[in-house]
């Protein structure tokens, strides 16, 4: 028997890139697995795209749309195993050049919506003993000049991820956050940045990198369904660097 049968894992932000590799898997291992998306467009693509997922439409910067979603997986599946908070947009710039909308746009999905989602999850996450895992970044412990918005997101995201460890081993439930280095994903090749300049970004992280490269979206999301196995029981509070030792430069 697969080790994820009836399990429920719901993914936030996962119509792309790292979170579409995570519900790929996450289905392949047995979960009832749900993916959130927040266009209608984006939505429908990745429905046909992922059929084994069952995919909901929601906005985690609106708490109510959050809370919604989460009712809608418990209405359907009637418990929630485990949520991975994947949802996350990034912009890179310095200081001086940082727009108001920019930090406004990544500390509501990646720090707000983060809490909205895992607020509305929380009844369920604690009647199941399951499992919050967050996706951190580099970032989020290392300095990123350039990036030093997105990073002290990522940096609250791993700071809740501790806190919450505390918080919540009373009830059971465990709080880990995964954080990848430089991931080859759509969001990357869409920054908004000339053509001719994304490879030179790029090649800044590779750099960093001790082993040289950038990472494959398949090889992140195995260390999500890897650190959400069932039999995985024994850890709480981690964050995993998935990071080619990128943290080590």
């Amino acid at each position: 028997m697969k080790s994820f049968a009836g399990k429920v894992v719901l993914v936030t932000g996962a119509n792309s890139g790292i979170g579409e590799a995570a519900v790929e898997q996450l289905a392949a291992a047995g979960a009832t697995t749900y993916g959130l998306a927040r266009r209608p467009d984006a939505l429908e693509a990745a429905r046909q795209k992922h059929p084994a997922v069952t995919w909901l439409l929601a906005d985690i910067q609106d708490p109510a749309q959050a809370k919604a979603a989460v009712a809608k997986v418990i209405d359907q599946s009637g418990r929630l195993d485990a949520l991975v908070n994947n949802a996350a947009v990034f912009e890179f710039a310095p200081l001086a050049e940082s727009s108001e909308k920019m930090v406004h746009d990544q500390f509501r999905t990646n720090v707000l919506g983060l809490v909205w989602i895992t607020q509305a999850a929380l009844p369920a996450l604690v009647a199941s003993k399951g499992h919050i895992l967050n996706i951190s970044s580099a970032a989020g412990h290392k300095a990123v000049p350039g990036g030093s918005i997105y990073g002290a997101t990522k940096a609250a995201v791993e700071s809740f991820t501790r806190s919450w460890a505390l918080e919540l081993a009373p009830q059971g439930v465990r709080v880990n956050a995964i954080a990848p280095g430089p991931t080859e994903t759509a969001g990357f090749n869409k920054l908004p940045v000339p053509a001719d300049v994304l490879p030179q970004i790029k090649a800044a992280f590779v750099s960093q990198t001790p082993l040289g490269r950038m990472a494959s979206t398949d090889e992140v999301a195995m260390w999500i369904v890897n650190a959400l196995d069932p039999n995985v029981t024994w850890m709480t509070g981690a964050i995993l660097a998935i990071d080619g030792g990128m943290s080590l430069t």
